[in-house]
């Protein structure tokens, strides 16, 4: 049997406030998460690129992104990635 990891962490902050969906099931919660990386290009000069996220929180998880979380907000974010088009 193989063993696997999917485990993603990301520091960075909310591109806007989150967008909540309450349904008969629970709370879901989507938010925009900006990280950013510094690095030295071939000239020696600093640059930064950032990456854009699109989280999902559910249930208790999400209601304390809806309570907590605003445009900016700095997030520390533990989860596992899932790709979806």
């Amino acid at each position: 049997m193989s063993k696997s990891v999917n485990k993603v962490i990301l520091l960075g902050r909310a591109g806007k406030d989150p967008s909540v969906h309450i349904l008969r099931t629970g709370t879901i919660v989507n938010l925009s998460l900006a990280t950013s990386e510094r690095y030295k290009d071939n000239h020696g000069e600093w640059q930064e690129r950032t990456e854009w996220h699109n989280l999902v929180g559910y249930q208790r998880t999400g209601e304390i992104l809806r309570d907590y979380v605003r445009k900016g907000s700095l997030l520390y974010i533990e989860g596992t990635l899932r790709t979806r088009s």
